[in-house]
């Protein structure tokens, strides 16, 4: 277990919730920060669902938010964690595009860690990990990859899906131009070892016209079938819920991907009639309803 310092803050005003606060993290020179809901004094007795935003999102989105208010008014406590993206003590708002793109996107999986240790530190032994979109599918491969007791539950909220054509026929849909000879310039300054170079401008995730450094650009857009969440669900130990909408755009096919997967006992898969990729309203109180039955809290 990593030796890690601590500091807390608790949010004060009248708007905060009565038992939220901000925790901050020393991370490898940077703070990470999170928002931490208890349920109550006890909190560490758990179970506690440690939440993963999606691209270039955070913490504080309505879909992190809602749910974290969900999962309290049920008894669950939540940890909801802002991804650094490279920036020191990142604030709770989209990533800026002017900013440049030094991030890569397997940096989540490291940080995901960080905080279950964290977690167990305030003597947390039962962890449920919750990733919305690609962190979703960054939550999955953190799974995968750890054989850490702790975990005890995966939830999915469409997760990423992944292929290499979806991949090029999404940038050459949202840029008008194709994928293949910026990733090759991105390739070939990176196998120079020179991945830190920034490239700019260039057209990166959902930022027209920015920078980021070639690794960067890699790794959002080099073939990592690791990424792809259905590939991943297999070699995952804990027990593994999936949660689709039917009029998702974002996610490409993923309840077909996943019907082969769930048995309805170590893969659950839930499919929304009618929810989009943020399942909103009615949606997330569902999502939380069932959260509760899989975590055994009544």
């Amino acid at each position: 277990m990593r030796n890690l310092l601590i500091t807390l803050f608790i949010v004060s005003g009248l708007s905060a919730p009565v038992h939220a606060e901000v925790v901050k993290l020393p991370y490898q020179g940077i703070t990470l920060n999170a928002n931490l809901e208890k349920s109550a004094d006890s909190w560490p007795a758990g179970p506690v669902v440690l939440m993963t935003h999606g691209t270039l999102a955070h913490r504080g989105m309505e879909i992190m938010a809602g749910l974290q208010s969900m999962f309290a008014d049920r008894g669950i406590s939540s940890l909801a964690i802002n991804l650094g993206l490279g920036l020191d003590d990142r604030a709770a708002g989209m990533y800026d595009c002017a900013t440049p793109h030094t991030h890569r996107q397997t940096d989540a999986i490291a940080e995901i860690g960080a905080w279950v240790d964290w977690l167990k530190t305030q003597g947390v032994r039962n962890v449920a990990l919750l990733g919305h979109s690609r962190g979703g599918s960054q939550t999955a491969r953190y799974a995968a990859a750890s054989a850490d007791p702790v975990v005890t539950a995966v939830i999915l909220v469409a997760p990423l899906t992944w292929s290499e054509d979806h991949a090029a026929a999404d940038y050459e849909k949202r840029y008008g131009k194709p994928l293949a000879p910026v990733l090759a310039k991105a390739q070939n300054l990176v196998d120079a070892g020179k991945g830190d170079t920034l490239m700019d401008p260039v057209d990166f995730i959902y930022c027209e016209q920015t920078s980021a450094t070639a690794a960067a650009f890699v790794s959002y857009y080099g073939p990592d079938h690791a990424m792809d969440a259905p590939g991943i669900i297999p070699g995952i130990k804990s027990p593994v819920l999936v949660v689709a909408g039917s009029e998702d755009t974002v996610v490409k096919e993923l309840p077909e991907r996943v019907e082969p997967l769930a048995d309805g006992e170590r893969v659950q898969l839930l499919v929304m009639d009618g929810a989009d990729h943020f399942f909103r309203d009615l949606y997330s109180e569902d999502i939380a309803d069932t959260v509760a039955e899989m975590l055994g809290v009544d």
